[in-house]
């Protein structure tokens, strides 16, 4: 699982994002008495200071892919491995081929979920795509065409962060398995990339089978406002700094922008990720 941190630092116009429950989230934004009340609890706390290089702007799970931004050679996924040479990592669910390749990291993740389904009677599932390289994707997007492919360099598949996943019965869009995705996947850190009711927003057409990995609390946040990835990272930038509450835990989100920022301030008690959004900035997720 990831690193996470808990950032003491608030400012104002900090957003409340509670999702004690999982299945009744709700939005709380913090009036000017209770910000103040935070700054106040805060200043004891003591920093270490974090140099940000500009590559990181294409790094982390955060990263957004599409047509207009396409694959930096530093956001590729270091840990990409081939997933019929790891049994451990295929438990549960089968591969279309010896061919299907995934971030290590992403199929550990993959793993827990596909064991939460099979424990609520759903099991039939199976990877068909997930990590191509540049030149698959050439050749599958000259086979295949625009309708049903994008140009190498400009897939979330170019990562190794996506995958394709399919029922072993019937097509995902009536399957069991895709429902059950749908409902279920944000809770441990997938996103549906490319939903019914969003394709004007992603450029894609409404794909069941195709899951992002974003991490926690980020999925959680997107499920609970209907946002896809586009949305998600808009609003972070808008908001410059969230603060959720999720499993008894509280996360921050804040936005810094590159090159602008050169150092970032962590409690130097807590976990944190930082993730580049493929753009103009980074994200710093913290708690403790």
């Amino acid at each position: 699982m990831k690193k996470w941190g808990f950032l003491l630092v608030v400012c104002l116009g900090l957003t409340f994002v509670n999702v004690d429950s999982f299945f009744e989230p709700e939005v709380k934004i913090q009036n000017a008495n209770q910000l103040e009340s935070n700054k106040e609890n805060s200043s004891s706390s003591e920093y270490i200071q974090k140099e940000i290089e500009e590559e990181q702007i294409y790094q982390g799970n955060l990263l957004l892919v599409n047509s207009e931004y396409p694959v930096h050679p530093d956001s590729i996924k270091s840990d990409v491995i081939n997933l019929s040479e790891g049994n451990e990592l295929t438990r549960g669910y089968g591969v279309l081929n010896s061919e299907i390749y995934l971030s290590e990291d992403v199929a550990r993740e993959f793993s827990e979920m596909i064991a939460a389904a099979e424990k609520e009677g759903v099991r039939n599932f199976s990877i068909t795509s997930g990590f191509r390289g540049f030149e698959e994707q050439s050749v599958l997007y000259q086979e295949m065409g625009s309708d049903y492919a994008l140009p190498a360099g400009y897939s979330e598949h170019n990562l190794g962060l996506s995958l394709d996943v399919g029922s072993k019965q019937m097509k995902m869009a009536d399957a069991p398995e895709g429902k059950w995705i749908e409902e279920n996947a944000w809770k441990y850190g997938f996103i549906l990339r490319y939903p019914k009711d969003k394709t004007d927003i992603t450029g894609i057409q409404y794909e069941p089978w195709h899951i992002r990995y974003v991490g926690l609390p980020h999925s959680a946040i997107m499920k609970e406002k209907n946002f896809v990835l586009e949305e998600y990272l808009d609003y972070l930038k808008e908001e410059k700094q969230i603060s959720v509450s999720m499993n008894g835990e509280k996360y921050t989100i804040t936005y810094y922008p590159i090159p602008q920022t050169k150092t970032i301030n962590i409690p130097d008690d807590s976990y944190y990720e930082i993730s580049g959004n493929n753009m103009d900035g980074v994200f710093l997720t913290v708690y403790k």
